[in-house]
């Protein structure tokens, strides 16, 4: 999700070209009413979510202290898997990242945590990114990963898990994982996700995990980026870096999910993916057309939906780099939002 993984991205954008047979037109299938499950959501009606990078990239190191109070929740990038213990993961203050801020402790991190939850802010635990491996492919393997999860959302106050996993995820033992989890928080827990484009496509892994605990939900932004050519469900097929691209492919979870639960992911800056960045003007245009069926490009959904959750960026420390040229435009257009 970030340059650290530019040459990953380029080759993901590669493998993610679409086929002929795969990009043959379908009919456009109509629009059914999202059911409503009962889930836990943060205060703010249109949220804007960003994620904190514990390592050190061309991007601004950040105190969480430091972080743009444009941010609804955050998610800590990444929790590393435990190489001691298949399934665990583990997580605490990069040391590189300590250095580049002066000697920043896990303690720092705690106390920021709890002062800008105080002030209303969400914190959840990132699991995976482009290079985070976490197996959870047997049942001793979900154990180790919800206990040291769970030990990790207490010891630093989190309010629940962000599940960016990109490699190999297993459906069932995630969501059983994510269940045992919910079980052990209580009704504050919050869940997102940041699926790849194909991996929200008809048949994709990601819809499968949304189907299975999509009563859990918090939000799910998926990342339009970083991603080939893509079916919308208007049935044509999408270039990144248009407003067709985003809203044509937002249109399948609003199938599956409520509005308030689906939010768009895009990156901050040009340096911050591989590919697929767009001008603020594209993503408030994105958000005009699914929220009120006004400045859409060629695909107008049949209504607007007001409710929708709001935008993800990869990431808070890009954001910062640019002197939050991302952010600001976003939010304010957020704000203004009905």
């Amino acid at each position: 999700m970030s340059t650290r993984y530019a040459l990953a991205a380029a080759a993901l954008a590669s493998t993610l070209a679409i086929s002929p047979a795969i990009a043959t037109a379908a009919p456009p299938a109509p629009e059914s009413p999202a059911p409503a499950p009962s889930a836990p959501a943060p205060a703010a009606k249109h949220q804007l979510t960003g994620y904190w990078q514990n390592f050190v990239n061309n991007a601004k190191p950040l105190k969480v202290s430091d972080i743009s109070p444009a941010y609804d929740i955050v998610a800590l990038a990444f929790a590393n898997a435990d190489p001691a213990k298949p399934g665990a993961v583990t997580f605490g203050v990069d040391p590189k990242l300590s250095e580049a801020l002066g000697g920043y402790t896990d303690a720092d991190l705690k106390a920021d945590i709890a002062a800008q939850k105080a002030a209303g802010r969400t914190f959840v635990l990132s699991v995976g990114g482009e290079l985070g491996n976490v197996d959870l492919g047997s049942e001793t393997n979900v154990a180790n990963f919800v206990d040291s999860v769970g030990k990790i959302l207490t010891e630093f106050g989190l309010d629940g898990l962000d599940i960016d996993l990109e490699h190999g995820l297993n459906v069932p033992n995630t969501a059983s994982a994510i269940r045992q989890l919910r079980d052990r928080a209580g009704d504050g827990f919050r869940l997102t996700m940041a699926p790849q484009t194909l991996d929200v496509q008809p048949g994709g892994r990601y819809l499968e995990l949304i189907e299975q605990v999509k009563d859990l939900i918090t939000v799910v932004h998926t990342q339009y980026y970083n991603s080939g050519s893509m079916n919308g469900c208007d049935g044509g097929v999408h270039s990144q870096g248009s407003v067709d691209f985003i809203t044509a492919q937002a249109c399948t979870l609003l199938k599956t999910l409520r509005p308030d639960q689906v939010s768009l992911g895009l990156p901050a800056s040009p340096s911050a993916a591989g590919s697929g960045y767009v001008d603020p003007p594209v993503i408030t245009a994105a958000l005009d057309c699914l929220t009120s069926a006004t400045n859409c490009g060629q695909y107008k959904p049949e209504r607007g939906h007001p409710e929708l959750s709001g935008v993800m960026t990869w990431s808070i420390n890009w954001d910062a780099t640019s002197g939050d040229a991302f952010s600001k435009p976003v939010r304010a257009h957020l704000d203004s939002l009905p």
